[in-house]
């Protein structure tokens, strides 16, 4: 009975935000649950990359909470958690500390508002052009940077500059020494232990809940000296206002502000649409690109309105929620509602969590999320895949997400169109005073001088037959190689003849009726110079 009640009271608020797939009394504690996990996660993290941007505590907190509701009520995957993330923190360093905050809350409205536009205009999609072994990558290097940032935590409080989660990094400051060093070692292994051994015990409770129980009840009875979350900073604060950014509305402001909302909004939008496809890989969902777009700009339109630094999707509270259980959007919404009470209400004993089991769940987070198969894979794909991966990696550590993540997509497409590039061949025919060149493989910008080389005009007879039965034209420099390749035969007093182009081709073609050959098997397919300049069509000059 207990449980259907249970059931009922959610039911309203299920069916608002997921209502495809009904919850049961026993679902609806797992996601609850695997949102108190996450939230405790949250708040060493939030509280990090606020000192990482220059801005206090709150800052972060109140932008963890309300990009984190906002996105897990309206986003694109259930179950992804999003919230203050290191990689838009550091965007934000250098315009905090030149302009002030206030700067940074218009910044962070106009980050919003350019990615609601990156939504409607389903910018989104394009994240399919991401390669997976820039995905692979990617995977990995973030699991080398959340490793790195807990490493903050073995040091004296105050003196690191990193955080539970994200890019962080090492703050420089003292190390810890001796018992506490030992201890925090000690514990941070026996929150792994439980989180390990947890699930062949019971699944009622999540893994990483459970092992933040324990190991804080051990610190909390014997009293034991290590770093805690209230050595961090205090975490307790009012409910966030709305607030107008205070600056000036003038262009001057606008010139300002502009360029750091543009990186933040491709920033968060990249890091978030990323974290989606691998989300939806571990619980098979597909799409939702346009409509997470939308769902980060909203929630960081509304922080910058509430005194929030912005944010976006986290892989490592992500893989946290997913892995214990977290399935729907309740398990996000509850993480923003349970954050907003630690702050409100439970600060005092939040701030009595020993970090060293916030450190452990993240540890474990790094073991599952790197790709250990990579290792395997690197072994099997081309040598050009494997670099991406390593290349990939390397960069997110030593610099960003989004550099490592367009680093990748480029270095891959030009590997892409260098080996399509040699691809290009042709096959020769002779008969009766004829010569034809079947020609196999695409024709597009990187192969046109390839193309161009295939011919010998001054060798070859009086009529000449370029069929591309076996090829396809694909752009305007294409269109070009074909019209260069007719001048050298007509400056010989020589004809061509074309066959198998699509009609596309044709179009662009101004002597198509002299020298293409129509039949009934021709292609169809479009050509991308037709959405540009017809520059280079046969007769040009003429």
């Amino acid at each position: 009975m207990a449980r259907a009640s249970l059931a009922e009271f959610a039911r309203p608020l299920h069916d608002a935000v997921a209502p495809t797939a009904p919850l049961t009394g026993g679902q609806i504690r797992t996601e609850l649950l695997c949102g108190l996990t996450v939230a405790l996660a949250l708040v060493p993290e939030a509280v990090a990359f606020a000192f990482v941007a220059g801005v206090h505590p709150l800052v972060g907190l109140y932008a963890a909470f309300f990009v984190g509701l906002i996105t897990s009520a309206f986003g694109g995957r259930p179950g992804m958690i999003s919230g203050a993330t290191g990689a838009m923190a550091v965007v934000m360093v250098a315009l905090v500390a030149e302009h002030g905050v206030e700067y940074l809350f218009a910044a962070v409205v106009l980050t919003g508002l350019i990615q609601i536009a990156a939504g409607l205009f389903k910018l989104g999609r394009f994240i399919r052009l991401v390669p997976n072994p820039v995905m692979l990558g990617f995977v990995n290097g973030l699991a080398i940077v959340i490793f790195i940032a807990q490493l903050a935590q073995f040091q004296v409080p105050g003196a690191g500059g990193g955080g539970v989660g994200g890019h962080g990094g090492v703050g420089g400051g003292a190390w810890l020494t001796g018992t506490r060093l030992y201890a925090m070692l000690a514990l941070t292994a026996l929150t792994m232990v439980v989180i390990w051994g947890m699930p062949k015990v019971t699944k009622l409770v999540p893994a990483p809940l459970a092992a933040i129980a324990v190991t804080a009840g051990i610190v909390m009875i014997f009293n034991v000296d290590v770093p805690r979350v209230g050595d961090m900073a205090s975490i307790s604060g009012g409910f966030p206002a709305f607030h107008i950014p205070a600056v000036p509305m003038t262009w001057e402001t606008l010139r300002i502000v502009l360029p750091y909302a543009a990186l933040l909004a491709a920033v968060g939008l990249i890091e978030s649409l990323l974290t989606l496809n691998l989300v939806g890989e571990i619980t098979g969902q597909r799409g939702g690109a346009s409509r997470e777009c939308v769902a980060q700009g909203a929630a960081n339109t509304v922080t910058g309105f509430f005194g929030g630094m912005g944010g976006c999707a986290m892989i490592g509270q992500s893989m946290i929620n997913v892995n214990s259980g977290g399935r729907t959007r309740l398990s996000g919404i509850a993480a923003a509602v349970f954050l907003l009470l630690f702050i409100l209400v439970a600060a005092p004993l939040i701030e009595l969590i020993p970090l060293a089991a916030l450190v452990g769940v993240m540890f474990m987070v790094v073991i599952g999320t790197f790709a250990w198969r990579s290792f395997r894979i690197m072994t099997k794909v081309p040598r050009t895949d494997a670099a991406v991966i390593v290349l990939v990696t390397v960069v997110t550590v030593f610099t960003d997400l989004a550099t490592a993540v367009i680093v990748g997509v480029i270095v891959s497409a030009l590997a892409y169109a260098w080996e399509n590039a040699v691809r290009i061949r042709a096959e020769r025919v002779s008969y009766e005073g004829v010569k034809v060149y079947r020609i196999e493989g695409p024709l597009f910008f990187g192969s046109a001088q390839g193309f161009g080389e295939l011919f010998t005009p001054e060798a070859d007879p009086e009529l000449v037959v370029v069929d591309f039965a076996k090829s396809r034209v694909a752009d305007q420099s294409a269109l070009e190689a074909i019209d260069a390749l007719a001048h050298r035969y007509e400056a010989l007093g020589k004809r061509v003849e074309l066959k198998h182009l699509s009609d596309d081709c044709v179009r662009l073609l101004d002597r198509a009726d002299q020298l293409v050959v129509r039949s009934e098997d021709d292609p169809d397919y479009g050509v991308a110079a037709q959405y540009g300049v017809r520059a280079g069509a046969f007769g040009a000059g003429h």
